[in-house]
């Protein structure tokens, strides 16, 4: 590996990210594969908006939003979840996880 890439997380970082590895169902060098993988594409992204601007482009926020959505929420994923029971668009280990998903977002609502 070249020390000097310009995108090379920093030590201290690749320390927390082993660490963090011994809490993960997945062998600890992938874990860390790809907590570094999503850093350097965060970096990347972070270069490409700050020149963007400088550029006077204003499409930074469509940029970011496009390419870090943000994960559905659990009312979407029960929506979804409940749309594909009604249409019979599962099949049976699907239906439980879509069940669980229901159950889930039932859970979060108050009495």
């Amino acid at each position: 590996m070249t020390e000097n890439h310009p995108i090379t997380p920093p030590p201290n970082l690749v320390q927390e990210w082993y660490h963090e590895a011994d809490n993960q169902l997945a062998p600890y060098y992938v874990y860390i594969a790809t907590q570094a993988a999503r850093w350097g594409a965060d970096q990347e992204l972070e270069a490409c908006c700050h020149l963007l601007r400088q550029q006077g482009f204003d499409v930074v926020d469509d940029l970011r939003a496009t390419r870090r959505p943000k994960p559905p929420s659990l009312k979407e994923r029960a929506l979804g979840a409940l749309y594909a029971i009604a249409t019979g668009a599962d099949d049976t280990r699907e239906f439980h996880q879509d069940l669980e998903t229901i159950k889930s977002a039932l859970e979060q609502l108050d009495d």
